[in-house]
Order: structure tokens, then sequence, then C-alpha cells
């Protein structure tokens, strides 16, 4: 999916400004003026991190949620490798838990399950759960919350995906400890690359800031007391940030209104079920419209599909023994 900039060209105002007042650093007005904005979108007296990426926000709420070396995370099963991925960077084991068939996302009584499992098998409560807003839908964090408050586990909500989803009209992201929001350039809103961590402790506020820039102590020195991050968004991501945010609704609702498109189009069509909101308490964003197929439902041509090689991956190397230097993945 490509990113949509606004019409007014915001984004290129503010990236302007950054450049003509020489702040082409991490840190400055814009990202000030992002987290303001994002804490103004998001609501509920919370405070705002810009980060470099989502995966940083997961990775830096774990950290901050005392994850360490041995321990255990419960994380969803359906996701992806960005809500795990940090849980192994801390030395943590991830314990996955599988989905409930209306959101598609953690099922609470599995997730309370495996709560019991790991108490019993290992004498110690996980870390940390992790669930997952997939494709913009909501989980049930009430009952979510409900477990984990009886269990006294912090929740860390990846809503990577679910930027401006609700749940009774609340922002996910706001109801755990912390709230991971991601700004990749296939988001609904982008800073080409980008996260941010939200949260409404103060204290917690300020200590990651200081791990996002790599925990440089307060004197006119360096002075490192603890390992940091350099995990900061720049000012010129920022921007772009800034002239999302002035058509972020704009961009939910055309994300709303393709679902809506969807639902109409393939009604009637046997076999196909588009995955919508299962009940008024679900206000997706719609990030990926999704639909599920019958297994008896055919393709014409589909047992050719895995016929042809793949010869390059974004992100990886070529599949093939030899080099053909055809693609950018020579060997």
């Amino acid at each position: 999916m490509l990113a949509h900039m606004s019409e007014a060209g915001l984004e290129q105002k503010y990236i302007k400004e950054a450049f003509d007042t020489n702040w082409v650093v991490p840190l400055g007005p814009n990202v000030n003026g992002f987290e303001k904005d994002l804490e103004a979108f998001v609501g509920e007296n919370k405070r705002v991190v810009a980060l470099s990426a989502g995966t940083a926000a997961v990775h830096l709420a774990l950290l901050n949620c005392g994850v360490k070396p041995g321990d255990e995370v419960i994380v969803q099963s359906f996701t992806f490798c960005a809500s795990s991925h940090p849980i192994t960077y801390l030395g943590a084991t991830p314990v996955f838990v599988d989905s409930e068939k209306d959101s598609w996302n953690m099922d609470p009584e599995l997730m309370e399950e495996a709560i019991k499992d790991r108490i019993a098998k290992t004498g110690k409560k996980p870390a940390a759960i992790v669930p997952v807003a997939l494709y913009g839908m909501p989980y049930q964090i009430d009952r979510i919350m409900e477990i984990a408050n009886r269990y006294d586990i912090p929740v860390v909500e990846d809503a990577a995906e679910g930027f401006g989803s609700r749940w009774n009209g609340q922002v996910l992201g706001t109801f755990g400890k912390y709230g991971v929001l991601s700004f990749n350039g296939n988001k609904m809103i982008t800073t080409s690359g980008g996260g941010a961590l939200v949260t409404a402790n103060e204290d917690e506020w300020r200590e990651i800031m200081m791990y996002a820039t790599q925990y440089r102590e307060s004197y006119p020195y360096y002075q490192h007391e603890k390992i940091g991050y350099n995990y900061r968004m720049s000012n010129i991501c920022a921007g772009i940030g800034r002239g999302q945010m002035t058509v972020v609704n704009d961009h939910i609702s055309h994300h709303k209104h393709v679902q809506a498109l969807y639902e109409e189009l393939l009604k009637d069509v046997k076999g196909i079920t588009v995955h919508g909101n299962p009940d008024s308490r679900y206000d997706s964003n719609f990030w990926l419209c999704t639909i599920t197929i019958d297994e008896n439902v055919k393709i014409k041509g589909q047992e050719n599909a895995y016929k042809a090689i793949v010869t390059g991956a974004v992100g990886g190397r070529c599949w093939c023994d030899t080099c053909c230097n055809k693609c950018a993945y020579r060997l």
C-alpha cells in the first residue's frame, strides 16, 4: 500500500521548515509538535514518545515492564513478527496464544489458560501480555485487562495496525500500561518510518525518553548509567507526521468506505465472507480489508499458483541457487 499525502502538501511545509532551521536531526520542533498532535488524538490524558519504529516501541515497553532474560511474555500467535521479536531482544521467551474466531485476535480465555499453565509449570507468571490489533480490528481489551489485572501482569497493546481503531469508543493503545503505534509507509498515517509509545504515567514517560535517547544523563558531558538505545524519531520524519495528522480522520473514513464497498460487492457471493466488526463494541479502522473463503471454493488456475519460481523477495536474498544477474538480490 502506498502512502497518501495531504492535498495541501503540509508534509512538505514542515519538512522545509526543518531544513530552513537546520533541524535535520533526531528531536526538534516537529517531533515535539507531532507528539502533541498524537496526544490530542488518543486522548485519555496520555503522554506519547515518538520513536524510530513501532518495533522500538514494543521493545521499550517490554523493557520498562521489567522483562528480562529467562522471563516469558504472552503474545498473540496471529501477528507480524515485530510483536514477538522484541521479546527475544530481551532474552525472554514468547508464549503464543491463539485467536478467537470473531476478531481474529487474542482469545482472552486461552490467554488465562496460558497464564495458569505457565505458573503451574515454571512457578512464576508471565512478565507481560501483548495483544495485537490485527489488520486494525480491536481485541477484547476489557476482558484482557480484567484478567491481566487479576494476575497483576502489565499489558502492552500492539496497536501498530490499529491506529484510530476504538473499543467502546476509546482509542486503542490507551487501555494497557503501554500502547504501541506505527507510522510505517503502509500504515493509516506515515512518517516514512516511525512509531510511538503511549503511556499515562509521567515518570514512566520520562524513563522511556531516557532509554530512547541512549540513556544520557543530564550533565554537560556524556554520562550513561544504563544501557540506552538510539530510538528517537527524526525531525524530518516527524514533519511528515505533522502533515499526516491533519488528514488522519479522512484516511480512517476512506478505509471504512472501502470496507463498506467490499461488504456490498461481496454480500451475495457464495463462499466469501468479509471480516467486519463483530458487534457494536468494535470500531475497526479497517487498515486492511480481509475476507475468508470457504475451503470448497475453487479459483480457476489455482493449481498453477505455486509452479512459478520466485527469484527475488523484498527484504531478503534470492531463493535461487545461482546468480542470474537479473535482480537486486544477487548472491
